[in-house]
């Protein structure tokens, strides 16, 4: 009974010395034990133990199917729409995820993602895609490098970038102004087939455009994703695309085109209203509001490469040209009557007997009109008046049939184009 009691008075006191040397240590400095959530992470501790058996180069395929990247794409701004070199700038984030079972997750990870060096992703396998219609392609660093690389619990991998591109696009002129135009933003894969590798959209939300995107003459009617799978000789390689439809503002050409230009027709009619005999004037504004057409014509197409096609805006200034051209041919057909004609007739006579001639043919009723008044005797005198009183006659009626058939020839032009067009 002693014995025991002895054995457990050593026990107690043993015991009481070991919790006082545990708080002497504590009191001394010595700071508890760093948790496990928040040790840092170096690249060895998400590789395989055996870094042999991990190759960067080979995507992680699954019981032999194609490794999947879902890319989701977020279009933050569109501008920069050359039509003369075909191309426009886009500044978008672009979101890339797919799943490496061959990695190990980092021990008592208790978030839902993990942060990641992006430096890493050169010595574990990525994506090898590339922008197929992609003439530059930028990335930002500033203020710090704009990318990151989170891993979740079911060993996917989320990288995200923010790029500006530089893209090509297929413009077609056919129908400009009117036109509509479609242009892409194609993401290839650069050495894998889809026997390897294969490209799909997120599922949920593949793209997103910032509704806020203002374009100087264009609107985005519309913008979707889509598969573009080629084959090449080398075999069938992953493709996905975006698509935007690029509708044409009709208002900035309407003021600086198709007014200006129908007023100028419109002005070329004037000489409809003036007088046969004004031959400076009539052939002035003729000559004048030609040249003025064509000036007009050469600024309209300024913006525009150099196609061999035509162009609705080609239709319009033509048909504008012809209108004023044939006004101008007017002008000569009744010049025919009243130039050669008159001075044929009046040849040997002085200028003050034609002048004369002339006054009394403003007396007389439309040549031969009405009833006869008695003309001057210099009049009388000249053996041809009835030739240029008729040539006159014929010349006034070709002004005043051009005053009807020009506007209406040019009222079913307009409806024509219009609605072609429109």
């Amino acid at each position: 009974m002693n014995n025991r009691a002895v054995m457990l008075g050593c026990y107690v006191v043993a015991m009481i010395w070991m919790t006082g040397i545990y708080a002497q240590s504590n009191r001394g400095g010595h700071t508890a034990p760093t948790p496990p959530g928040e040790t840092s992470l170096s690249l060895k501790d998400i590789l395989p133990l055996d870094p042999k058996t991990y190759d960067k180069n080979r995507p992680p395929k699954v019981q032999g199917q194609p490794t999947i990247v879902y890319f989701h794409v977020t279009v933050l701004s569109l501008d920069s729409i050359n039509e003369e070199s075909m191309t426009y700038v886009a500044d978008i984030f672009l979101a890339q995820s797919w799943r490496d079972s061959r990695l190990r997750l980092p021990e008592y990870m208790s978030e839902e993602y993990r942060i990641l060096d992006v430096e890493w992703l050169k010595d574990i396998w990525r994506p090898d895609c590339f922008f197929k219609n992609a003439k530059k392609v930028t990335f930002h660093e500033m203020s710090i490098p704009n990318h990151y690389l989170w891993l979740y619990h079911d060993k996917t991998l989320l990288y995200m970038s923010k790029l500006t591109l530089v893209l090509s696009c297929a413009m077609k002129f056919e129908s400009y102004p009117h036109d509509t135009q479609v242009c892409s933003m194609m993401i290839e894969s650069l050495s894998h087939t889809v026997h390897d590798l294969v490209f799909l959209w997120n599922m949920t939300d593949p793209l997103v455009v910032n509704p806020e995107i203002e374009l100087p003459q264009l609107d985005i009617s519309n913008n979707y994703t889509a598969d573009c799978t080629i084959e090449y000789s080398t075999g069938n390689f992953t493709c996905l695309v975006v698509v935007f439809n690029l509708r044409r503002r009709l208002g900035y050409h309407l003021f600086h085109t198709y007014i200006p230009s129908a007023l100028i027709v419109v002005m070329s009619w004037i000489s409809f209203w003036i007088k046969p005999e004004a031959i400076p004037a009539r052939v002035t504004l003729g000559v004048t509001s030609l040249l003025t057409l064509a000036t007009q014509n050469t600024q309209s197409q300024k913006s525009l490469p150099p196609v061999s096609y035509v162009k609705a805006i080609d239709v319009w200034m033509s048909s504008c040209s012809v209108f004023v051209f044939l006004s101008l041919m007017e002008f000569a057909v009744v010049n025919n009557y009243m130039g050669p004609v008159a001075t044929k007739a009046m040849k040997g006579y002085s200028e003050e007997d034609i002048r004369s001639a002339l006054d009394d043919f403003k007396e007389l009723d439309t040549c031969g009109q009405g009833p006869v008044q008695p003309m001057r005797p210099i009049t009388a005198t000249i053996p041809q008046y009835a030739t240029f009183c008729n040539g006159r006659e014929t010349a006034l009626y070709i002004d005043k049939v051009s005053r009807f058939f020009f506007p209406f020839s040019f009222f079913i032009l307009n409806v024509v184009y219009w609605s072609t067009f429109l």
